[in-house]
């Protein structure tokens, strides 16, 4: 799997913010949002393009566009949604799909109970929102449906990630064949007993919705 921790002064700037506790509800969300639109920008690097000709005022000229079948986002619900708007912001025209998996926190095991995706992903490249990838099993998990489903490629987005996450998402998909990359704003010391990152931020649902 390759990991890409993007190294910027905006990106560990509106990271800090998110880190402090202080940080309300809805400034975390606005910050959230404008991170991941800058995470979006190295996440979709490698995304399929098509060459085309267009007319400029004064000529034609050779360009591109997105490839189809377009790409797919999948946010994890429930924090994954916060990082919705920014990453299509810079992929307006990208489906969204939606996944809904939640964390034993006795076991630390995930569990699907919603899924809102198309039957066949087959030659799809897909973006998968998750804010904290910590232990890496839901994370896993959700990737794990995708190929099942055709996905011919898996770009994960994380706000902040675990060294624990990585080492077990490297150690699922290692013989997979299938191409995974990791796009994290940072890569945090460890976790705790709890399975929550340290130093962290908290719980992203929490901190982005409230506790309802």
């Amino acid at each position: 799997m390759e990991t890409h921790v993007v190294d910027h002064p905006l990106v560990s700037h509106k990271l800090t913010t998110l880190r402090d506790v202080r940080t309300d509800s809805p400034t975390f969300r606005r910050l959230a949002d404008e991170l991941v639109t800058l995470l979006a920008y190295e996440a979709t690097r490698d995304v399929r393009v098509t060459e085309v000709t267009v007319e400029t005022p004064l000529t034609p000229t050779q360009g591109v566009r997105l490839s189809r079948p377009t790409p797919l986002v999948v946010p994890i619900l429930r924090a994954g949604l916060g990082m919705l708007d920014g990453m299509m912001r810079l992929l307006p025209t990208a489906e969204v799909g939606f996944l809904g998996m939640i964390r034993n926190e006795q076991t630390l095991e995930a569990s699907t109970y919603a899924t809102r995706l198309p039957d066949d992903l087959s030659g799809r490249q897909c973006f998968v929102l998750d804010p904290m990838l910590a232990t890496g099993g839901t994370l896993a998990a959700a990737i794990q449906f995708l190929f099942a489903r055709g996905a011919v490629d898996v770009t994960a987005l994380c706000l902040l990630a675990a060294p624990e996450g990585i080492a077990h998402l490297d150690s699922v998909f290692k013989d997979s064949g299938h191409p995974i990359k990791l796009v994290t704003a940072g890569l945090d010391e460890r976790l705790n007993e709890q399975g929550y990152i340290l130093p962290g931020l908290g719980d992203a649902g929490d901190r982005l919705y409230g506790v309802a």
